[in-house]
């Protein structure tokens, strides 16, 4: 198993930060996320908790000739279950591979929540653990040391693919904000 772990921090209010983060797609930077589907949403209304969970379709860059030896498509699913909090102020979102999970699993949790230094800044925290699988045992460590790499470099471009959507809405917010304060005077 291998392990990833990443921080960092929006200079952002976390209710701005959640909010955009359900615009993050579609998205120039992460090409290969094809479709976000919501498969079920609760709220509870007692706690306010928000639970959502969605199947992410991907077009992932695999060789052909390892589709080909594996007998897969290019195109994965992912499960996502994302708990809004907003007492808390958190929003945490786990996901899971569905395609070739046998093969390998990608279990990743990220998680926006207000900052301990205040209300202004938004902290973001991003972890994966990926596994090979037992079919591939003898290949494993060279699955997993590939696929982190790779997970790493993607977290890099979806970061900052999501901070020019976060930058669109938040002048998308203030427009609406200045239009609404117009209309009151």
């Amino acid at each position: 198993m291998k392990l990833f772990k990443s921080t960092h921090e929006f200079d952002y209010k976390w209710s701005l930060v959640s909010a955009a983060q359900w615009q993050k797609y579609p998205n120039d930077n992460c090409p290969h996320v094809q479709h976000v589907d919501v498969l079920n949403r609760t709220l509870d209304e007692k706690t306010g908790i928000l639970t959502t969970e969605r199947l992410i379709t991907v077009e992932q860059n695999v060789p052909s000739i390892i589709r080909k030896i594996l007998g897969s498509s290019s195109i994965q699913y992912v499960r996502e279950i994302s708990i809004i909090d907003p007492k808390a102020k958190t929003l945490t979102m786990r996901s899971v591979n569905l395609t070739m999970a046998n093969l390998l699993t990608v279990e990743e949790t990220i998680e926006y929540k207000e900052h301990p230094d205040g209300p202004h800044k938004t902290q973001f925290t991003q972890q994966a653990a990926i596994s090979a699988g037992n079919m591939v045992a003898r290949w494993g460590g060279i699955l997993e040391d590939f696929s982190i790499k790779r997970f790493q470099q993607n977290a890099a471009v979806g970061r900052e693919g999501f901070a020019q959507v976060l930058e669109r809405f938040v002048v998308m917010a203030e427009a609406a904000e200045s239009g609404a304060n117009k209309m009151e005077q």
